[in-house]
């Protein structure tokens, strides 16, 4: 141990409090209203503000200690171990203002803790090993402020736990950044796809402003300019004159994956080979997976490899109705639908056309208890289809940013690595900075 550094715990160096029962019969939808802090907006490391449930500071009694502030640490205290880690983050200052919901907890620095350190103390690997090790005995797995508080650590000096900090920080800062990247240029290709196939104002072509003839609209929009459209009876809606409307089984090919038997090792040891659950397409954009088989679970089982840029849909499970584009050779397992075109020009549209159904998928479900689709349903999906010069400059811009994301979500899990190699070194002493 180095000897500047003492042992503690975070009961002695933190000040902890757990969030307030607000009253879900109470939350509101309303912009104006403050933002609550709930375990579901707690991903590894950051906040994501989803579905973000809202109070009127009105109602709220003593809110004052409950609202949180930036750089302040929050933990879910429900089912804090998941397969995607501990359910830990900062507050940042877009976070801000927010308050504490039950079921979490904050953590503030003390006068010996940094505050920014203490947030890579509840990363580290030591206090995820102490939370897991704790046995309730209940059917939901929790954990209590005072076990938080028993958790013990080494401490450095102010100093050190600054430097320490900065090193990490930055590291997070960069993932975060190109997270921020991502959602933007996501963004800005679903605002295209709405412009161009929901309001179907795509720039009109030479000839189509010449067959209007008005040559001069050349690149305005199509219908705000006045092209025709035409109603159709099975979509109940209008759509541009002359665009055809298939089902998804006429311009792409689809199927679904299998599991291999999980008693049988030889299976899953060792393996190389992406296996991907439904529980992973909550994500847009998939590069690599936390599953893997091997060959023989391959050939044994009715999982089946799937192509780079096929589409995946979740047909059960919690995640049923969401889309991802799949950027890695990879098998799926039975709640999955891979979809791939046979026009590759098709991908990115479809990309957006699918996730714009998402509702509807989920309406179309047949399961009782939890919401299910089938390969059928998803194979009868009707689908517009826009010219292919229209299809070839969406493919184009589109692709454009996917290849960034792609590069930004590559970079992210370097960074994440390299993070999660040098954390709990530069918290035990074993690397020093500065």
């Amino acid at each position: 141990m180095v000897v500047d550094w003492k042992t503690t715990t975070l009961g002695a160096e933190a000040e902890l409090i757990s969030g307030f029962p607000f009253r879900s019969n109470e939350y509101t939808e309303d912009p104006r209203d403050v933002r609550l802090l709930r375990g579901d907006n707690i991903v590894q490391g950051n906040i994501r503000w989803a579905n973000a449930k809202r109070w009127s500071l009105e109602d709220a009694p003593n809110f004052e200690q409950y609202e949180l502030k930036k750089d302040d640490v929050v933990l879910a205290m429900d089912r804090p171990w998941i397969d995607a880690g501990l359910k830990y983050a900062a507050i940042g200052d877009d976070d801000l203002p927010c308050l504490l919901l039950q079921r979490t907890s904050r953590l503030r620095g003390g006068p010996n803790l940094d505050i920014r350190f203490l947030r890579y103390v509840i990363g580290s690997p030591e206090f995820t090993k102490h939370i897991q090790s704790i046995t309730t005995g209940s059917l939901v797995p929790h954990i209590s402020s005072r076990q938080i508080k028993d958790f013990a650590f080494k401490l450095p000096p102010p100093a050190t736990q600054k430097r320490i900090a900065a090193v990490l920080s930055a590291l997070d800062a960069k993932i975060e950044l190109n997270h921020r990247i991502n959602s933007e240029l996501e963004g800005m290709a679903k605002l295209l796809y709405d412009y161009w196939f929901v309001q179907y104002d795509f720039p009109l072509s030479a000839a189509q402003a010449a067959a209007l003839g008005k040559p001069h609209l050349t690149g305005k929009p199509y219908r705000s300019s006045g092209g025709p459209m035409v109603y159709h009876e099975q979509l109940k809606r209008e759509i541009p004159k002359g665009w055809e409307v298939v089902t998804l089984s006429q311009i792409a090919k689809t199927g679904s994956g299998g599991t291999p038997a999980s008693k049988n090792r030889e299976y899953y040891d060792g393996g190389n080979i992406t296996w991907i659950n439904s529980g992973e397409l909550n994500s847009p954009y998939i590069l690599s997976g936390s599953n893997f088989i091997t060959q023989v679970g391959l050939d044994n089982s009715s999982a089946k490899l799937f192509p780079s840029r096929t589409l995946l849909i979740a047909l059960y499970g919690a995640t049923a109705g969401k889309v991802s584009l799949l950027l890695t050779e990879a098998c799926l397992n039975q709640a999955v639908c891979g979809i791939v075109p046979h026009d590759p020009k098709f991908l990115f549209y479809l990309k957006f056309l699918l996730s714009d159904l998402y509702s509807h998928l989920v309406m179309m479900s047949t399961g009782s208890a939890r919401d299910n689709l089938s390969q059928d349903l998803v194979r009868k999906i009707k689908v517009v289809v826009p010219p292919p010069e229209i299809l070839k400059k969406f493919d184009e811009f589109v692709g454009a940013s996917v290849a960034t994301i792609a590069n930004n979500i590559q970079q992210n899990q370097e960074l994440t690595t390299l993070r999660d190699w040098l954390l709990p070194m530069l918290m035990n002493g074993q690397v020093r900075v500065g």
